[in-house]
């Protein structure tokens, strides 16, 4: 073999073998969405649980991480008085995270003098915003319906 071309095969040959790992690598990697929910909208907080079901289907319940944040007037979401609570309670027995906003809860308090009872499966977060912020830092897709 020509003594120029063993070189460069070699080289050939080593990328191949670094590209063929990362493909690996990637291919193993989990997908992240973080869902905002801000509105008290019917409609549009069913687009954000049919967008996190739909994601599941798609990419496999275990190659996908799902976290829904509420805050503000979304809160409602979350909470017993939900319109959609056997749903919101279903989807949190089936992988998908949902945290409600500290900060809103301790608002409704205020004006209320009761705290927001939340659904059985979400949890608290100290500030919705920051939460959002934090997932995508670590590398999370963002949406808002």
């Amino acid at each position: 073999m020509n003594q120029l071309l063993k070189p460069f095969l070699l080289l050939m040959l080593s990328s191949m073998l670094m590209f063929s790992a990362q493909v690996s690598a990637d291919s193993h990697t989990k997908n992240k969405l973080v869902i905002q929910v801000s509105t008290d909208d019917p409609r549009t907080q069913k687009i954000a649980l049919n967008n996190a079901v739909n994601l599941q289907k798609l990419y496999g319940i275990d190659n996908i991480i799902i976290e829904i944040v509420a805050y503000g007037p979304g809160l409602g979401l979350m909470t017993e008085k939900s319109i959609m609570a056997s749903r919101v309670t279903s989807l949190a027995m089936q992988d998908i995270t949902f945290s409600a906003c500290g900060n809103t809860m301790k608002k409704v308090a205020e004006k209320t003098g009761k705290m927001p009872e939340l659904l059985e499966g979400v949890g608290q977060v100290t500030a919705g915003v920051a939460r959002i912020m934090e997932l995508q830092q670590q590398g999370y897709a963002y949406i808002r319906p």
